[in-house]
């Protein structure tokens, strides 16, 4: 059976901030109205190079969940004190400015691609603290 859900929602696996997230998407009326993808790194995840192997399985699981659930838009949640931002830095110091580097970089990168796959998808990037402060890209 079809439903249609309002979006999809790309998060990180950290449990950290599962429950930053789940009252993110409440506060915006969300509950029960999104595909949920998680992942490592979420944005990163699944547009860094280092990370190559995991982007196929993104970008069809979105596409299922198009056709599925007849989602409209992408919300595409990262977060502070990235693991996955970590690995990507290397042995390059990582402070507050590099990481958001990363971040804003994955973003720029999954919007282009959103573009070209599916370009009637809406797309909303943010990253989240460790405070709870949400930043929008």
């Amino acid at each position: 059976m079809f439903t249609t859900y309002k979006a999809m929602i790309l998060s990180c696996i950290d449990p950290r901030f599962q429950p930053i997230i789940f009252n993110y998407l409440k506060k915006k009326k969300l509950r029960g109205q999104y595909s949920l993808f998680s992942i490592a790194g979420s944005g990163i995840g699944v547009t860094a190079s280092r990370f190559k192997k995991w982007h196929q399985t993104f970008w069809d699981n979105l596409d299922t969940s198009i056709k599925l659930h007849g989602i409209k838009k992408l919300i595409v949640i990262n977060h502070q004190d990235c693991g996955a931002a970590k690995i990507l830095n290397g042995k390059k110091k990582f402070d507050k400015f590099n990481e958001t580097q990363i971040h804003k970089a994955s973003f720029k990168k999954i919007k282009k691609s959103l573009r070209k796959k599916h370009p009637k998808l809406k797309i909303e990037t943010i990253l989240i603290s460790l405070n709870k402060k949400v930043q929008k890209f």
